[in-house]
């Protein structure tokens, strides 16, 4: 065994080439994910194989060993990573280990060190890895899903909250033009949550690398910024105030999405800021691109949480029931949409200045439906604190 060992660690990068090579000409899927990408967990993997051969002749021994760990660990990862790139299905995965497996038997076969005892142990790490890549890119995909839909189904509350209070003005008010004008404000907000609605059944449909589904059009944005201002003015008793230059601003934008960024905003910050001092939309129109922002008072939001509040799920256990933690899922939300939008997000937060997100968006998209990426693919980068 310990010759076999050898062979893999003298011709690892050849095992890794030629594995790669038959991916990309076997599965189609393969061509989404750049060449570093691609072969990311196998090197690992391949090492492991190597001081398993070395290390242990019987699998009992080999099971409770730190090199099995590793192997769980690194092809959890490969599920995981997998589930995360577009068009990658289960099948695909699997085929990735099949070939992986073939590669590394036609190696040691062509330095003659291939044997029953090695086929055995070889095989084994094989089936492991392809069993824990496979549940991990089922329970990825799951994960998806259930965030898309938490998402909507949290967006949902509140065009059917604001539908339901100013319902209940103009069940009390009595001059026929605020009827009027209250009415057809419910209307819009029931007809957004008619839009989400739909996109529950989208989201339920979500497959490898992909996340919701946005339109984009030509769209003109002040408007839809002031019916939204418009409606929060009516629906909440707190002051927010209205800064935009510009008459109007037009470009192709997902319009829809856009409300759902400035509304989450708003929530967010009359529900954690001070409800004693106004919050301030901001929309500029600048150039190529339009940045958003809403600013309020309140308790900053701490620096350490800053880096990865725009990361839902991802807070520990013991910050559930923190703001934080509520933020989350709204503002993944609002980072997507952003780099949708070919934009990105912005934070500053401080006691002495207050809390502001801003949000700038592209004018310049391509028209059509597009998916987004998934949010646990959504880059990092583009996620920027002002403030620390």
């Amino acid at each position: 065994m310990e010759r076999a060992a050898k062979t893999i660690k003298k011709h690892s990068q050849e095992i890794i080439a030629r594995w790669e090579a038959k991916v990309n000409e076997e599965i189609s899927a393969s061509h989404q994910a750049n060449n570093i990408v691609l072969r990311d967990q196998m090197p690992g993997i391949l090492d492991n194989i190597s001081e398993v051969l070395q290390r242990y002749a019987a699998l009992s021994v080999y099971q409770s060993s730190v090199e099995f760990e590793e192997v769980v660990e690194n092809s959890e990862d490969h599920g995981r990573h997998r589930a995360s790139t577009e068009a990658y299905s289960i099948d695909q995965v699997i085929h990735e280990y099949i070939v992986f497996h073939r590669t590394v038997t036609e190696v040691l076969r062509d330095n003659q060190t291939y044997t029953t005892e090695i086929s055995d142990l070889i095989k084994y790490v094989m089936e492991t890895a392809i069993l824990k890549s496979s549940v991990a890119f089922n329970v990825s995909i799951q994960e998806m899903q259930e965030k898309l839909v938490g998402t909507i189904a949290h967006d949902l509350r509140s065009p059917v909250g604001t539908a339901y209070g100013l319902l209940e003005m103009i069940r009390k008010e009595q001059d026929p033009e605020m009827i009027n004008k209250l009415s057809q404000m419910a209307q819009r907000s029931l007809q957004k949550s008619l839009k989400l609605s739909e996109g529950l059944l989208d989201a339920i449909s979500t497959r490898a690398g992909e996340g919701m589904m946005l339109e984009f059009s030509e769209n003109e944005l002040v408007q839809e910024v002031r019916l939204v201002h418009e409606e929060a003015t009516q629906v909440y008793s707190q002051e927010i105030k209205l800064v935009c230059t510009a008459e109007e601003i037009i470009g192709v934008f997902d319009n829809t999405a856009i409300r759902r960024v400035l509304e989450n905003l708003l929530t967010n910050a009359i529900k954690y800021g001070d409800m004693n001092r106004p919050i301030t939309i901001r929309l500029e129109d600048e150039s190529g691109q339009v940045r958003l922002s809403v600013h309020n008072y309140g308790n900053p939001i701490p620096p350490e949480k800053q880096q990865y509040i725009f990361e839902y799920l991802k807070h520990s256990e013991d910050e559930r029931e923190t703001p934080v933690q509520s933020w989350g899922m709204g503002l993944t939300l609002i980072k997507v949409i952003a780099e949708a939008h070919k934009g990105q997000v912005l934070l500053s937060s401080s006691e002495e200045e207050g809390t502001q997100f801003t949000v700038k968006f592209s004018k310049h998209n391509e028209l059509g439906k597009v998916r987004t990426k998934n949010f646990n693919n959504s880059s990092k980068d583009k996620t920027i604190n002002q403030y620390s």
